[in-house]
């Protein structure tokens, strides 16, 4: 069986095609190191390897995100193995729901690694519809949780959108009041403001929000 591997760090790629080839697999290694690797070209090398299996990267440095490469791959009829350092479920359900057959931590033995690819051998799932919809699901709510945020962000008033741009760059209250030249109570009552458009108590939740879904106020 064809395995590829595409994985920026160049160590681990070759390591676990070493051990896959001891296996008996035919193992093709996607350099990404270099400064001009892009999505396209990553994806490009990916589909003429033609692996049955291939074990992408999440996150492809320079190249972007992995997670929008399962799809273009599934297509192509490999079966998706995203190698992840994050446990955040959410993640793990967009590439589930792009397509990926599995997720393995990147803190897993190589006994998992092996265990996977005689799965896909073999033709076995790689995990219970009942985990892949936990996963779609967490995805999903997490989705649905920016669009609330960004939606609530856009209802911002102009002096809002100026005042909570300030803070994300940690400016105070004391320090906004005197670059503007108003009143500490006005700046207090717009940040009262901004709070409650975005359903939170806090400034840091205010500004984690807005960092949440990479906000870019209009500086105009």
């Amino acid at each position: 069986m064809r395995v590829t591997i595409i994985d920026r760090s160049r160590l681990l790629a070759d390591s676990l095609a070493l051990v896959l080839e001891r296996e008996g697999y035919l193992v093709t290694t996607i350099d990404i190191g270099h400064a001009e690797s892009s999505s396209a070209k990553v994806l490009a090398a990916g589909l003429r390897s033609a692996g049955r299996l291939v074990f992408l990267d999440h996150h492809l440095g320079s190249a972007g995100d992995g997670v929008r490469l399962v799809g273009p791959l599934t297509a192509a009829g490999a079966s998706v193995v995203v190698l992840t350092e994050t446990t955040d479920r959410p993640r793990w359900g967009r590439a589930v729901g792009n397509g990926a057959k599995g997720v393995l931590p990147k803190t897993c033995a190589l006994t998992g690694v092996l265990q996977t690819a005689r799965r896909v051998r073999d033709g076995l799932p790689l995990m219970s519809s009942t985990h892949r919809a936990a996963l779609i699901a967490s995805a999903d709510a997490e989705r649905e949780e920016l669009r609330v945020i960004r939606t609530q962000l856009d209802r911002l008033t102009r002096r809002e959108v100026q005042i909570l741009r300030a803070l994300m760059t940690g400016a105070t209250v004391n320090q906004i009041a005197r670059s503007d030249v108003v009143a500490i109570g006005t700046v207090r009552s717009q940040v009262k403001s901004i709070l409650s458009k975005l359903d939170t108590n806090s400034q840091v939740g205010a500004v984690s929000a807005a960092y949440r879904v990479s906000w870019h106020p209009p500086r105009s």
